[in-house]
């Protein structure tokens, strides 16, 4: 059976429904979220109930800490700040304490960080060779998976150097490492829309990327409903 890992709600509802819809067709077995439930989106506190609904392994997200007040939004654009705000204060107490709970890193047969495994607390980005090289540096584990970047692909350390691949859908090799983003299900950055998802099947040692359609026009009509930015509406209809 395989587990779907998945990043980056940032509370759209609708995206994160047709993204567990599809795993339960695909009879996923396990969740990994690796953070930022919150933030962007109008529906924060239904993507926590879904959250818990599946009983996902979840991590902290940068947003996810800002929403709790543990993150200074001074480095946020203007209307991820004004999200962050908002997001805030519509949290209920349980829900404050559920993302409260969540550690910055999981440890099982892979890794998993929200942003980069040398210092999951600053919430870097891996973006080049150079910091995937510091990021491979921090753990031994041969398969790590992150987020943060809404921008799915891989890096791979092998003995000829580091090299990056836009396309996840591989099997594991020996003397390989593997950094693997896994994309975003509610804000995809990468051109795509359509929210993203990563099955890793442990037996077979197979990673693959999948895309899902969802309903963007309504994720869209939720975020302009809650007087949020209109730019986060507007970029959901482009993936960038």
């Amino acid at each position: 059976m395989a587990h779907a890992v998945f990043s980056d709600v940032h509370g759209n509802r609708e995206a994160f429904e047709a993204v567990v819809a599809f795993c339960r067709q695909q009879g996923i077995d396990r969740y990994y979220f690796a953070g930022d439930i919150v933030g962007y989106g109008a529906d924060p506190e239904a993507c926590i109930a879904l959250l818990r609904d599946v009983g996902a392994c979840c991590i902290l997200g940068n947003h996810d800490a800002a929403a709790l007040g543990k993150l200074d939004t001074g480095f946020f654009n203007l209307p991820a700040q004004k999200a962050i705000a908002w997001t805030a204060g519509r949290l209920c107490l349980e829900e404050r304490r559920i993302l409260d709970s969540w550690p910055l890193a999981a440890l099982e047969s892979f890794m998993m960080v929200h942003g980069t495994p040398d210092r999951p607390e600053t919430f870097g980005y891996v973006l080049s060779s150079y910091e995937a090289l510091k990021a491979f540096s921090a753990f031994t584990r041969q398969l790590v998976f992150v987020g943060h970047t809404h921008r799915p692909g891989v890096f791979v350390e092998e003995k000829k150097g580091i090299h990056f691949d836009k396309s996840v859908s591989f099997t594991l090799s020996p003397g390989r490492r593997y950094i693997v983003n896994v994309g975003s299900v509610g804000q995809p950055r990468d051109g795509d829309p359509r929210a993203c998802v990563c099955f890793f099947d442990e037996g077979k040692g197979t990673v693959t990327l999948h895309r899902v359609a969802y309903d963007v026009a309504g994720a869209a009509g939720r975020i302009l409903a809650a007087g949020l930015p209109p730019v986060l509406a507007e970029r959901l209809f482009e993936g960038r």
